[in-house]
């Protein structure tokens, strides 16, 4: 190793030597070459470290050439200061360190960090596999007399057009550790608070550094800065904000999303092909209804943001005959909706600009001429011939399997346009669609009727233990599957690794346990089964076994799904009569309409889960074809692997049939949902600005320590949490309460086994909700935070009726 290996000046630094310098030494050497005034020094390589040997020498000799005094030490580790993980605070700094010895043993301490225990498990928790390396940043310390830290964007809010400062006098660590209560600035182009240790001319200084260091490196930053004795403006380290959630696309007024994705179970990001899937699909349907083109474009209003399914309503809250009603219509996303678009309201900046239709009025009109009295009709031999309704819903469903079922075909480019028609078919399946709208509305009109009668939860237990809903008949089939089940293959599955099962099951080694008819109905199913770009359990059946290792674990015959089912419609056809018998007496007329109502429930409302049941047969189709696309772009040159068709649009990939080579797309995009799978919390609704508008208004803390949110399936419970991100790979045991940021229906095996359920997002006619009344699960819902606020093993009280989740 050459000295000219080991050491090297930060004038000599770029980003395109991060592997050499680190992060940290690579971002202060793009400040120096902007024009930035950054202290003088040196970086020990990482070249250095792998030797495992100090080059005191060389070390020493730049250490001398600075002058000799006090210098900062600070790590630059390759993984560290990166787009996608800050690593801020995992690797060590040494301030004030003077003389040659303790440089010395300071540069050592350095290299001993990278391998802290905080530092292995940060690097473990963001995905890190590679082995990180550490350089070493020395510099010469500045004589602070203020010093903190500037976030070129509101690291709470997401807001892009604020910048946030916090100071204290002398040396900056103090702010970054928090050992002091800094003086606080959010500089948003009003004036500023002048009372603490800054001053207007500091802060305007500190917001113009800002600005053109967020410019220089393309994204929001986070950055440390020094003000020394004579006032001139020092910047010590430059990273980028790896928290914020990512912007909507760029627009030319202020827009308002929220975001959508919970109601099917989505707050994980979309592939690519996922999301353009699910757009092409709307536009479909958006075409069949006659609203394309309106207040939401040509797709419901879909916007990407972050890989999640958000929703434009800027139009409507500008609209002066619609806004008003928008509260009542955002109830079905949950109260949390319902609160930021009240505040909207309000807010000058959505005042209402236009009064027209929100359609195109001449389209919807000539539709409204077929679809009103077919509505009516619709909804009338429904009601009265329910059983009917319901078997040409079944029978339609079997009619779309068949129809989605893909011939051979001769290339790519027909498998393509097979795949974006294939839904079509399902868009306009009105005998799927009628029968299961009118149980949703037969379903809810029992609480209007007996307002005042039965409470909400009181009247939700007539919703329980529904027949005919496909995701519970699921869950059951697999419950008897497992009852089934001999000792040897209960022992089988109960100590053999749920990826090794299904290694083996995709094999033919396993012996049959009845799962081949399983997964002939359910197979197209899966965990957030509505990004085509998801395995489906046909594909990779880990789920399933780790489920069946639950179930197995359930001694008490009174626990047994089956049992809990029964129990669950037993006590719904109890809740009618009790129902009726109550309001016969004050509102005999009422108390008969409602009856009929709860009546047409238990026929109809169980059909809640058959459309998306229908819908993903194609979607499913969707990915084969897909898949198949990406092993002849593979063949040729224009994909890596065939996956990564998964992260391309269907534009894109139309492209790359057409020769495009697609390697580079698909790997960023690729990268860039890898990240965004490890976000934990996404916003339910932002500003075009990247304002999170929740984060913008926090909610005020709940009494008593419990935390609210909206009671969904009736009940209270106490038990152990157990806090689930990933279906794929848990188990809940018996008893257990499920702490979820949001479920679909690839998470409902886990109820079977669930005391009750607790979900950040969702609404009462979601499907996880759906599902835990059918079970009689205590259910409650939009409880903010819940994931992080309440950990696995942690004693909490679920209690429906007061929408409260309580630690014990």
């Amino acid at each position: 190793m050459t000295g000219d290996d080991a050491v090297v000046e930060l004038a000599q630094v770029d980003a395109g030597r991060i592997e050499l310098v680190g992060g940290k030494a690579a971002g202060l050497g793009e400040l120096v070459k902007a024009g930035f005034r950054v202290p003088e020094g040196f970086c020990l390589t990482t070249r250095a470290h792998a030797a495992g040997e100090l080059p005191e020498q060389q070390v020493l000799d730049a250490y001398r050439r600075l002058g000799g005094g006090p210098v900062a030490v600070r790590s630059s580790a390759t993984a560290e200061d990166l787009p996608e993980a800050s690593f801020a605070g995992q690797q060590d700094t040494f301030l004030n360190v003077s003389g040659e010895q303790e440089l010395l043993s300071a540069i050592r301490r350095c290299w001993d960090s990278l391998h802290s225990e905080r530092a292995v498990a940060y690097r473990a928790a963001n995905g890190f596999t590679a082995e990180a390396r550490m350089a070493v940043v020395v510099q010469r310390m500045v004589d602070a007399k203020v010093a903190g830290v500037l976030f070129t964007a509101n690291p709470l809010t997401g807001t892009r057009s604020e910048m946030v400062v916090d100071a204290a006098p002398g040396l900056g660590d103090v702010v970054v550790d928090g050992s002091v209560i800094a003086d606080h600035y959010v500089l948003d182009g009003t004036p500023p608070r002048t009372d603490g240790c800054l001053d207007r001319e500091q802060l305007d200084a500190l917001r113009e550094a800002g600005a053109r260091v967020q410019e220089e490196f393309g994204s929001p930053q986070d950055i440390e800065w020094a003000i020394d004795q004579d006032g001139e403006l020092w910047l010590l380290q430059s990273r980028a904000v790896t928290t914020l959630f990512p912007l909507p696309p760029r627009t030319d007024d202020l827009r308002a999303y929220f975001e959508m994705g919970h109601m099917q179970g989505m707050t994980r990001p979309f592939t690519p092909a996922g999301m353009s899937a699910m757009t092409h699909g709307a536009q479909q349907w958006m075409e069949s209804a006659g609203l394309a083109g309106g207040a939401f474009g040509d797709a419901m209003g879909i916007t990407p943001v972050g890989g999640r399914l958000f929703m434009d309503l800027s139009d409507l809250l500008r609209n002066k005959r619609f806004r008003s009603r928008l509260p009542q219509m955002m109830e079905v996303y949950g109260p949390r909706n319902v609160e930021i678009v009240q505040r909207l309201l309000d807010d000058p900046r959505f005042a209402p600009t236009h009064g027209g239709l929100p359609f195109p009025v001449w389209p919807l009109l000539k539709k409204s001429l077929t679809f009103v009295p077919k509505a009516k009709l619709e909804l009338m031999r429904t009601l009265a011939f329910p059983d009917a309704a319901r078997t040409r819903a079944f029978r339609a469903t079997e009619q779309l399997r068949y129809q989605a079922q893909a011939p051979e075909f001769a290339n790519s480019e027909q498998r393509l346009r097979f795949a974006e028609e294939v839904q079509r078919d399902f868009m306009t399946a009105s005998d799927v669609i009628w029968p299961l709208f009118v149980g949703i509305l037969v379903g809810q009109l029992p609480k209007s009727l007996l307002k005042g009668i039965a409470s909400g939860p009181e009247v939700d237990v007539v919703l329980g233990g529904l027949p005919h809903n496909v995701t519970t008949e699921m869950d059951l089939a697999l419950w008897r599957l497992t009852t089934r089940l001999g000792d040897d293959e209960r022992a089988l599955l109960s100590s053999t690794p749920p990826a090794e099962l299904a290694s083996r099951y995709r094999a033919g080694t396993l012996p049959d346990i009845g799962l081949e008819d399983f997964l002939a109905r359910y197979g197209h199913r899966a965990p957030a089964e509505v990004d085509v770009g998801m395995p489906r359990w046909a594909e990779d059946p880990t789920q399933i076994f780790d489920t069946l290792a639950a179930y197995l674990k359930i001694t008490d015959p009174e626990q047994a799904p089956d049992r809990r089912f029964q129990q669950a419609a037993a006590r719904a056809e109890a809740a009618i009569d009790e129902l009726y018998e109550r309001a016969r007496r004050r509102r005999p007329i009422r108390a008969r309409l409602a009856r009929f109502c709860m009546r047409r429930a238990r026929k109809l409302t169980g059909l809640r889960e058959l459309g998306k049941f229908a819908w993903l047969h194609s979607l499913r189709t969707v990915r084969e074809q897909l898949l198949l696309i990406g092993e002849d772009l593979t063949r040729q040159g224009r994909l890596e692997r065939a996956g990564d068709v998964m992260f391309l649009d269907l534009d894109e990939i139309r492209a790359a049939i057409r020769g495009t080579d697609q390697r580079t797309p698909a790997a960023e995009r690729k990268s860039f949902y890898d990240r965004e799978v490890r976000r934990r919390s996404v916003p339910i609704a932002v500003l075009s600005d990247g304002t999170d508008l929740e984060a913008a208004a926090p909610s005020e803390p709940a009494a008593d320590g419990a935390m609210t949110g909206l009671g969904a399936s009736p009940g209270k419970v106490t038990g152990p949490a157990r806090v689930v991100h990933d279906p794929a790979n848990a188990r809940i045991e018996p008893g257990e309460i499920l702490v979820a940021t949001t479920t679909d229906p690839g998470w409902t095996p886990l109820f079977m086994t669930a005391a009750g359920l607790v979900t950040e997002t969702g609404s009462p006619m979601a499907h996880g909700p759906t599902v835990a009344r059918e079970y009689g699960i205590p259910a409650v819902i939009c409880v903010r935070d819940a994931t992080t606020a309440i950990t696995t093993g942690q004693v909490i009280t679920v209690d429906a009726a007061a929408g409260t989740v309580t630690p014990e």
